[in-house]
């Protein structure tokens, strides 16, 4: 195997280890002092709760049996009595809200700037029918659960404004208990507040919530966006986990211990989540379980979320419903634009690369007036640029390291057995020709640098809501494959020229043109499912570095007399040198 193949890929992992080590995932500093007293102080309600929701037998999976259901057969009815319930609907520019006065919960939520790609278009529904955004369930002892979805609610919405601004308060009661919830929307955001209170009677200790049972897919591919369905959790001292549905168990609870700042439930472009203000009370633990399904992916599962009640019976976090708009993610908070995490085991190295991307992209997008297909391109041809003097440095690197090749193996043959004069001779042969043994390595950074950056695009169109549904040329969405597999095409020819350019002149070298020949129908391959735009990024990256590579190869073909030259004179020096002098 060619040896700067070989450093290639030793230097490929250099970079993955290193970046880990530059850029570590944020962490919070966390005394021993506060571990301890919320472990003392949650670790008997975790434990109460975990054993009321971890059963088989309880109310919560039979309602996820239920829900799940309820996506095949929208009229099945979730447990509970058949009491009289009103739906509310509060409208505001961003999202249609319904809630009902049975259980005081939200039960549906519609994006007003979003439609749905899948059959039957529409704007965009979060949850599936039957299933809640959340619901409520009150702690009140061991052994006395008061599931809210059975009670009924007054509403009081006199301080809800047109335009969706104010409030909405739900007031209920239950074994001598007052129960008050309250939702506060703002006019331009995804984002409702909510607080409640417990007051009178037998009071309560905790109260639970329930998040969807299940998303509802708006997506061409629906199975695509069903293999995103997860459950994001993020504790208030370390980075957030995503959990898969598929990899819940159907039979054994996974308890989360907190305290917990957020959880959330996604698919692959929208999120339904609950978040705790950071300096008010956390989720002190969550419960997550599988639903049996019967599809090749689960679509289903249950997740529970507990919160402790303040000294007055009181309790507050915030709803999100809406689309992974990077930046409303940003400017919520908590960490929250990381519940869609960039690049899996790659983290560390891959999410700082995606944050500065989708700043540049996003800045292009709003500035230059573009389409992100246009954007695209321009960015392509940017990076290209700003690499250009690197490149060149590097490409007269290794026209140097060729130059000097010959000359360098005759030294390793010539001195083979004597180890310390070779590496003193091939010191001597660097600095004749203003190089260093480090050169080589100039050779390799161009192939280096941009991998974290095509690394970062990958995720960036896996699951950017912004690329969603954006048509470009014959394409109706840069998100999606190329429906005519142009793009995927056209990346391998230029892959393949560019590779072609790249070994005019060059010395032979059989294993760099297998691989001149192999590469680029590999590529191809990996590359035609993958989202368009990041083909025709790649694409126009290829294209763009023709011009330098065309450069770069008259350079060695000027070049090519001297190195023949040069082989040979030393060549024959080697050889006088160990026959000697001739007679």
């Amino acid at each position: 195997m060619d040896k700067r193949f070989i450093l290639f890929l030793v230097l490929s992992v250099l970079v993955l280890v290193v970046s880990q080590k530059l850029f570590p995932p944020a962490r919070q500093a966390r005394s021993a002092a506060s571990t301890a007293q919320s472990a003392d102080s949650t670790r008997k309600l975790a434990q109460d709760t975990t054993h009321r929701l971890a059963h088989p037998d309880t109310q919560v999976v039979e309602r996820g049996r239920a829900a799940a259901l309820a996506e095949t057969s929208p009229a099945t009815p979730i447990a509970g009595p058949a009491a009289p319930a009103e739906t509310v609907t509060v409208t505001t520019p961003r999202v249609v809200y319904r809630f009902s006065t049975l259980g005081a919960m939200p039960i549906g939520v519609n994006t007003r700037d979003y439609k749905a790609l899948s059959p039957g278009g529409g704007t965009v529904q979060l949850v599936r029918a039957g299933s809640p955004l959340y619901r409520y369930d009150l702690i009140r002892g061991p052994r006395d659960t008061v599931h809210l979805d059975r009670v009924a609610f007054t509403v009081d919405s006199s301080l809800l404004h047109a335009g969706g601004a104010g409030s909405l308060t739900f007031h209920g009661a239950s074994g001598g208990s007052a129960i008050a919830i309250t939702y506060t929307f703002a006019p331009d955001s995804y984002v409702v507040r909510v607080k409640g209170a417990v007051q009178g009677g037998q009071g309560g200790q905790a109260m639970l919530m329930t998040i969807p049972f299940g998303l509802h897919s708006a997506e061409t591919d629906t199975v695509d966006d069903e293999h995103h369905f997860a459950y994001v959790l993020k504790p208030r001292h370390d980075s957030p986990n995503s959990i898969a549905f598929s990899k819940l168990d159907t039979t054994v609870a996974r308890m989360e211990a907190g305290p917990l700042t957020w959880i959330a439930t996604k698919s692959k472009y929208f999120v339904v989540a609950l978040l705790t203000d950071t300096t008010g009370t956390p989720f002190s633990s969550a419960v997550l379980r599988g639903i049996p399904h019967g599809k090749e992916v689960a679509t289903s599962a249950s997740a529970t979320a507990v919160q402790p009640l303040g000294p007055n019976g009181e309790f507050a976090f915030e709803m999100y419903a809406g689309p992974q708009e990077w930046r409303r993610l940003v400017a919520v908070g908590r960490d929250f634009d990381e519940v869609n995490p960039y690049g899996g085991i790659f983290k560390g190295v891959v999410q700082p690369f995606a944050t500065v991307i989708m700043r540049v992209l996003l800045w292009m997008h709003a500035h230059l007036t573009l389409s992100y297909g246009w954007v695209l391109i321009v960015f392509g041809v940017a990076v290209r640029i700003v690499l250009w003097p690197l490149n060149q440095s590097a490409m007269r690197a290794q026209l140097k390291l060729q130059r000097i090749q010959p000359e360098l193996q005759a030294l390793q043959k010539k001195y083979k057995t004597q180890p310390d004069k070779q590496q003193a001779e091939m010191m001597r042969l660097y600095k004749e020709h203003g190089m260093s043994p480090f050169s080589p390595l100039a050779g390799c950074l161009p192939m280096l640098i941009p991998m974290p950056v095509l690394y970062a695009l990958y995720y960036v169109f896996l699951n950017t809501i912004e690329f969603r549904g954006v048509p470009f040329l014959w394409m109706a969405d840069i998100s999606q494959k190329d429906p005519y597999y142009i793009l995927p095409i056209v990346m391998g020819i230029s892959m393949f020229v560019l590779s072609w350019i790249g070994l005019r002149a060059a010395p032979p070298n059989q294993q760099a043109k297998t691989m001149a020949y192999i590469m680029p129908v590999f590529m191809t391959v990996l590359f035609y499912r993958f989202a368009a735009g990041l083909n025709l990024y790649y694409a126009v990256q290829n294209i763009a570095a023709l011009p330098q590579q065309w450069l770069i190869a008259k350079e060695r073909a000027k070049a090519v007399p001297a190195a023949v030259s040069g082989p040979a004179k030393g060549s024959a020096s080697g050889s006088a040198g160990s026959a000697g002098p001739a007679g």
